[in-house]
């Protein structure tokens, strides 16, 4: 559990955020895939990585670690059958994503996870794979795991996404490495870009414009260097914090700021907050920057939605909060997706934060926050949702008396130095 007690003076410091989840990912898929050697440093050591390493290994990718660098042997496209199930854990970027690989394999593979991940979607992945050429079998017409993807020779397609989503585009431009000639996906708004931008940095042919990406296929992925910047969705903790804690004076350290992943930054801006970006520059294709939070600025109410939304979805447990402190009426819509990560986020989100004090209604697509309230600290749970447990954490810091996080140990799945990290930067008010 997590213990937090009375406000502090301020929240105040230096911090180097932990690597990028989603980046790290790709970075060891990549890698695996390609031919050669990928040396990867900044990558997140956490369980949900930990358990694409694993995936990786028992698919015969040769992976090891020297100091602080990962070094992953390429398997050049072919991967051997596992001798076991490939489990998955709670990361649907793994299940997701992996998905799209085996679909070019030539050899049949179970894919399953904790309770959790086997509750969430995956229909919206086998549908485009099988239109490739790929088996996909499960429950639920292959809906949820444990399923079976059974590989074979896949064909190019143009895929229409109904729904922005990095992890359906991602699955269909690896599967579509496999295919002849070009795979496209198409969504309604462009989701974050991460596996492009990797690829075209392995050498594969790669164009995208607006909500459209194409890969061509049978690519040749050469191993290279990586660099993993800080976790954006990490970051907006530490910043929402520092937003909503007067006195506050905040140094964040090489930051993705992708701008497919930034609508946190734009969001809490538009709030009030006092944010500034310095020292911008590139990681291979990814931005960074450092950013600079300074608190005591009046927060004002925002709207959310549209195609704000999926540069912020990991983001939107932490920016109720930012709500729960600002004036007036927050709405946040078009986000029916947080009903289907780790958690029902719309619904434990707002039953938790109400037990802080938060005047919040929950929407099909959303909720509104009506800011203002003055929060009382209490006993909430995480509810199995490691987001939901650190916005937990945020909102316990600014609450009055003594805040209780239990089940918190969840956050290992993204964040395992997160509390070590948030008491690094509590200035206590001093004794009289």
């Amino acid at each position: 559990m997590i213990i937090i007690t009375n406000p502090p003076q301020k929240f105040s410091g230096e911090l180097v955020v932990s690597g990028d989840k989603s980046i790290t990912h790709r970075a060891m898929m990549l890698g695996a895939l390609a031919q050669g050697l990928t040396e990867i440093t900044g990558h997140l050591d956490a369980e949900d990585c930990l358990s694409t390493l694993r995936c990786l290994q028992q698919l015969g990718t040769k992976i090891n670690t020297r100091g602080s660098k990962l070094l992953i042997e390429g398997r050049n496209m072919v991967f051997n059958e596992p001798a076991e199930i490939l489990n998955a854990g709670n990361s649907g970027t793994t299940a997701r994503l992996l998905m799209g690989i085996l679909s070019g394999q030539s050899f049949k593979t179970t894919l399953t996870g904790d309770q959790s991940l086997q509750r969430r979607p995956m229909k919206r992945v086998a549908e485009p794979l099988r239109s490739m050429g790929a088996v996909v079998d499960g429950d639920e017409d292959g809906d949820t795991l444990p399923l079976t993807v059974q590989g074979g020779t896949l064909k190019a397609i143009h895929y229409n996404s109904p729904r922005a989503s990095a992890q359906v585009k991602s699955a269909v431009l690896l599967a579509g490495l496999y295919a002849d000639g070009i795979t496209t996906v198409e969504e309604p708004y462009p989701s974050r870009n991460h596996s492009e931008l990797m690829l075209k940095q392995f050498g594969a042919h790669v164009k995208s414009s607006g909500s459209k990406a194409s890969v061509e296929g049978q690519s040749q992925l050469k191993g290279c260097q990586l660099k993993v910047p800080g976790d954006i969705s990490a970051a907006a903790f530490f910043m929402v914090a520092a937003a909503i804690v007067s006195e506050s004076d905040l140094f964040l350290k090489d930051v993705g700021i992708n701008p497919t992943r930034s609508g946190v930054i734009d969001v809490l801006k538009s709030m009030g907050a006092e944010i500034e970006i310095s020292n911008e520059r590139s990681w291979g294709f990814e931005p960074v920057a450092d950013i600079h939070v300074k608190g005591g600025s009046k927060l004002n109410s925002t709207s959310i939605g549209g195609s704000l939304v999926p540069r912020l979805i990991d983001e939107i447990p932490v920016l109720a909060v930012a709500a729960a402190f600002a004036e007036g009426e927050t709405v946040i819509s078009d986000a029916a997706e947080l009903k289907v990560k780790e958690s029902d986020r719309i619904t434990e989100l707002s039953s938790q934060l109400r037990k802080l004090g938060v005047n919040i209604t929950e929407k099909d697509d959303g909720m509104i926050i009506k800011g203002g309230s003055t929060l009382s600290g209490t006993e909430v749970d995480s509810c199995g949702d490691h987001r939901i447990a650190m916005a937990l954490a945020v909102a316990g810091l600014a609450a009055q008396g003594e805040t209780t996080v239990h089940n918190a140990d969840v956050i290992g799945i993204s964040f395992p130095g997160f509390m070590p990290s948030l008491r690094s930067l509590i200035v206590k008010k001093p004794f009289n």
